[in-house]
């Protein structure tokens, strides 16, 4: 698996997914740009990478969807080219649809959706005047299925499948691919920095998500659908998977099911 000479945009770098794949990808000969909004663990990201001087950062915060045009510009200038944007930045949630405040809402779709369309945007005619390109998106087995306690989170999720369908469909001509990456649960700190109801962070480790697959693990999975241009992959436990089958071929069962499903 060779990315040689390609130049790779990673959101939400700073931890989690975006830091596995930005180290997976650092073995290789491949030029990396990290972002995320804290600039400080991006600076301990790009120290771990094997290649630290082919690593650039760009600070960017995706709730802020109206700045992130000049921060394409600012990534295409570094290297001179772009030709993969993984969107891994994101927030996750926990809470009843009853105890939700409209504002985590709100938030949620504005991180997720609305800043991962618009930075994808700004990318766009840059792949576009290249006649190559490819957008990578980490949604996730519940941007294919809906479960308690994430209702917010799931339709953001279930938003960008619609927006990447969309733009895999229109741009296919201009030969830019489009990979959907849905994992299931990741051990990463994603459930303790998921918002609740009044918009807080919960602040600690959901016992499925500790019990998940490790980010590294699921970096090198990532890494080869994305390589080989797969349009739609999940990676996940092999119940977390059966669950986006039963839902699709026995839509009545999976709901009779879902309400049972341990979550947390």
């Amino acid at each position: 698996m060779s990315f040689s000479n390609k130049v790779i945009w990673i959101t939400g770098a700073s931890s989690g997914i975006g830091k596995a794949l930005a180290l997976e990808l650092s073995k290789q000969d491949v030029k990396i740009i990290i972002s995320s909004r804290r600039k400080e663990s991006l600076e301990l990201v790009k120290n771990e990478c094997k290649n630290p001087q082919k690593v650039k950062i760009i600070t960017l915060d995706l709730e802020e969807y109206d700045t992130l045009h000049p921060k394409a510009a600012e990534a295409i200038a570094i290297f001179g080219k772009v030709d993969i944007l993984i969107n891994n930045g994101g927030i996750s949630q926990r809470s009843l649809v009853e105890n939700t405040q409209i504002s985590v809402d709100k938030r949620i779709m504005d991180i997720n959706y609305l800043g991962t369309v618009a930075l994808t945007k700004a990318i766009l005619p840059h792949f576009i005047e290249n006649k190559s390109g490819q957008f990578v998106v980490t949604t996730s087995i519940v941007g294919k299925i809906g479960t308690p306690l994430r209702s917010s989170y799931a339709a953001s999720k279930h938003a960008l499948h619609g927006f990447f369908d969309s733009l895999r469909a229109e741009n296919h001509h201009h030969n830019i691919a489009v990979t959907s990456v849905c994992p299931g649960f990741i051990n990463t700190n994603v459930s303790k920095n998921a918002l609740t109801g009044n918009g807080t962070p919960q602040g600690k480790m959901d016992v499925a998500t500790g019990n998940g697959m490790s980010p590294e693990r699921l970096a090198v999975l990532m890494l080869k659908a994305i390589k080989n241009k797969k349009e739609e992959v999940y990676i996940a436990g092999a119940k977390e998977k059966l669950g986006v089958y039963v839902k699709r071929f026995f839509p009545k069962l999976f709901s009779i099911l879902v309400r049972k499903m341990s979550v947390t």
